[in-house]
C-alpha cells in the first residue's frame, strides 16, 4: 500500500494518476475540507477509464499536523510520497508555513519511522537550495549559507529538509525531489497555475529574468524513479528547462489565442506594484497578489542543473512548450 500527502495538489493528483495507472493500491491523506473533484477532473483530463482508474484511490481524513490521523493512514502502508505542502510569499503566511511544512514533514518523517514504513520521498523545492558551488549552475551540492534575505517558503522548505535527513539517520529510506517551477493542469488561482489565469485573459507585460521550469509530469516520473531505484539518502534537482519568463509568457499567451506581451516591465515598476500590493493587501486582510519576493524573482536569473535526473533517474524531460499546450488544453480546474 502506498500513501499520497497532498492528492489534491498539483504534484499529488498527478502521482496519484501515474500510480493507480499501474495498478498500484494507494491511499490519500486529505483534510476534511479538501475538495477531491479537482483531482477527478484530472483524472478525467488524461483518461477516458477515469472512473474506474480515480475510484482506485483509497481517500482517509487526517492532516499532517495531526500526529495520531498520521499513524492511522499509514496502518499497512508501505511507501510514503510526501507532496502535501503550504505555498506562500506573503509576509503574513510565514509562521504557518513552518507550522505545516516544517512541523508536518516532522510529524510524517516520526510516524514513518514509528510504522516502520520502508519508503518514503518528500517532495522539497529548488528554493531549498543556495547559490552555485562551480560554475554558474545550480546542483544538488549547491550550500544553503544564510537564511537572512531569503523567501518565507525557501526556509520553510530548507528546515523540511531536515527533518527528512534526520530521518534518514534514524534509518527511514528516504529520497528527496527538488523541482523548479512546475508548470501543468491544475488550478488557475493558486500557486504557478496563477500565471495561466492571468495570462488566459490577455496579459502585456513580461519580465526578463530566468529560472528553471518542468513539466509535472516529469516531476512525478523523477519520484517514482528514485524510489524504485532505492536512491535513498539523495535529492534531486527535477528541472526541465531554464527559460526566461517572457518564453513562458510568450508560449502562454500563443496557446491562449493571445498576442504574446509587448511592455516589459522594470524592475522599479515592480518594486512600486509590490509595495502598493502590500498596502492593499493590509486594508482589505488578503493575500496581495504580488510580494517583494516574486517581484525580485521575475527579474533574477537563476540557472538549475538537471545532470542528476537525468543520468540517476533516467528521466529525458518535456519542453516547456509541451507542458504549456497540455495544461491549457486541460483549462482552469
Amino acid at each position: 500500500m502506498i500513501l499520497v500527502t497532498g492528492g489534491t495538489g498539483l504534484i499529488g493528483s498527478h502521482l496519484l494518476y501515474q500510480l493507480c495507472k499501474q495498478g498500484k493500491k494507494v491511499r490519500a491523506l486529505k483534510r476534511s475540507s479538501s475538495n477531491i473533484n479537482l483531482t477527478q477532473k484530472l483524472f478525467r483530463h488524461y483518461s477516458t477509464e477515469s472512473p474506474s482508474l480515480f475510484n482506485q484511490v483509497q481517500w482517509v481524513d487526517g492532516d499532517v499536523e495531526d500526529y495520531q490521523s498520521l499513524i492511522d493512514a499509514l496502518q499497512g502502508v508501505d511507501e510514503v510520497y510526501h507532496c502535501a505542502a503550504m505555498v506562500s510569499f506573503a509576509k503574513r503566511d510565514i509562521q504557518r508555513m513552518l507550522e505545516v511544512n516544517v512541523g508536518g514533514t516532522a510529524n510524517m518523517v516520526d510516524a514513518a519511522l514509528e510504522v516502520s514504513v520502508k519508503r518514503f520521498c518528500h517532495v522539497s523545492s529548488v528554493a531549498s537550495l543556495g547559490a552555485p558551488v562551480r560554475g554558474n549552475e545550480v546542483t544538488e551540492e549547491s550550500i544553503w549559507g544564510k537564511s537572512k534575505g531569503k523567501s518565507g517558503y525557501a526556509v520553510s522548505k530548507f528546515r523540511s529538509e531536515m527533518e527528512v535527513w534526520r530521518g534518514i539517520e534514524l534509518g527511514l529510506n528516504a529520497t528527496m525531489v527538488n523541482p523548479s517551477v512546475i508548470v501543468g493542469p491544475g488550478r488557475w488561482d493558486s500557486g504557478s497555475g496563477q500565471i495561466f489565469g492571468t495570462l488566459a485573459k490577455g496579459f502585456p507585460f513580461y519580465t526578463t529574468g530566468i529560472t528553471g521550469y518542468v513539466d509535472v509530469r516529469d516531476v512525478v516520473d523523477s519520484m517514482v524513479s528514485a524510489m524504485d531505484k532505492q536512491l535513498w539518502g539523495r535529492r534531486f534537482i527535477i528541472n526541465g528547462e531554464n527559460i526566461s519568463h517572457q518564453k513562458v509568457f510568450e508560449l502562454i499567451a500563443k496557446a491562449n489565442g493571445h498576442k504574446p506581451p509587448t511592455i516589459e516591465v522594470k524592475p522599479w515598476m515592480t518594486a512600486i506594484a509590490w509595495r502598493g500590493a502590500w498596502l492593499v493587501g493590509l486594508i482589505t486582510h488578503k493575500s496581495p497578489a504580488i510580494t517583494r519576493d516574486t517581484a525580485n524573482s521575475g527579474h533574477s536569473t537563476t540557472f538549475y542543473s538537471s545532470q542528476r535526473m537525468k543520468s540517476e533517474l533516467g528521466v529525458t524531460p518535456r519542453t516547456i512548450a509541451e507542458a504549456v499546450r497540455n495544461t491549457v488544453k486541460a483549462g482552469s480546474f
